[in-house]
């Protein structure tokens, strides 16, 4: 990777957050270094055997490696045929609302970075990154917002299609993805810890542990988190709605609580938020 690329990698991902590098078949020196950024990178030819803290793994055509900040990298080797594209996102974006999934499955990432995908599944994911190439080259009033949002549903897709490899996983990774499902499900009806952890055949001090455990935060911090992103998108996009009709959508009988609710989690209250976009 020349030195031209490591500059338009850093200006891209302090732009917008997240960066897009296609086409690329050089990788860094043989020397470790510690990753700064969240990186995910789909092979499209040839092979790269990577070092990763102290795993040597192989990683050949379509497949995905999906490598988390403060790692030791080291590359071993690579074909000359090696070609791939590399989706890099800014460690703040770790603890963006919307990009909640990327934490719940943290841990199987890191026990496990190396994706096998089938050529359909690699097919979508490319289609999917080069959406988001092309949103980088426009010039969008929300184009961070809209890259995050692009990412987490990369992610998305990227755990859609190995399912298989996350039926192995831990009972504990199961509750989490559970969590996040039925999340996706309740979070407009229920708030509380309680009915999730009931849901997961769980007490609410067992479940709050496994979750945190898991995902690195609390399940409170989660539900607030998802209820925060799907009041965002709504003031974002539904400017017809009044902040009184999201906050009912959004399972708020008061709007007054609703706006009290947002303020405590973000710092701003609703209207000033969609002020600012």
């Amino acid at each position: 990777m020349s030195q031209k690329e490591s500059i338009e990698i850093f200006q891209g991902i302090k732009k917008n957050g997240v960066f897009i590098l296609d086409n690329v078949n050089a990788f860094s020196p043989k020397e470790a270094f510690v990753s700064g950024a969240f990186v995910i990178f789909i092979v499209h030819r040839g092979r790269i055997q990577i070092m990763l803290d102290e795993r040597d793994i192989l990683f050949g055509r379509h497949a995905v490696g999906v490598f988390f900040p403060g790692h030791d990298i080291k590359l071993v080797s690579k074909s000359n045929d090696f070609l791939a594209t590399l989706v890099m996102m800014d460690t703040s974006l770790l603890n963006d609302p919307f990009l909640g999934i990327i934490n719940i499955m943290r841990s199987h990432y890191e026990a496990n970075p190396k994706v096998e995908l089938s050529s359909q599944a690699y097919t979508a994911l490319m289609r999917m990154a080069l959406v988001m190439h092309e949103t980088e080259k426009i010039n969008l009033t929300n184009q961070r917002l809209t890259l995050t949002l692009q990412m987490e549903f990369l992610m998305r897709l990227l755990n859609y299609y190995q399912d298989d490899e996350l039926e192995k996983i831990t009972i504990e990774n199961r509750v989490s993805k559970q969590f996040i499902s039925d999340l996706s499900k309740y979070y407009n009806t229920h708030r509380e810890v309680g009915f999730y952890a009931e849901k997961a055949c769980l007490s609410p001090k067992h479940f709050s542990s496994v979750i945190k455990k898991e995902t690195g935060q609390s399940a409170s911090k989660l539900i607030h988190a998802k209820i925060i992103s799907e009041a965002k998108v709504l003031l974002h996009i539904r400017r017809d709605l009044s902040i009184q009709a999201i906050a009912g959508m959004l399972g708020f009988n008061d709007q007054s609580v609703f706006s009290r609710y947002f303020h405590r989690e973000t710092g701003v209250y609703p209207t000033e938020y969609r002020e600012q976009l």
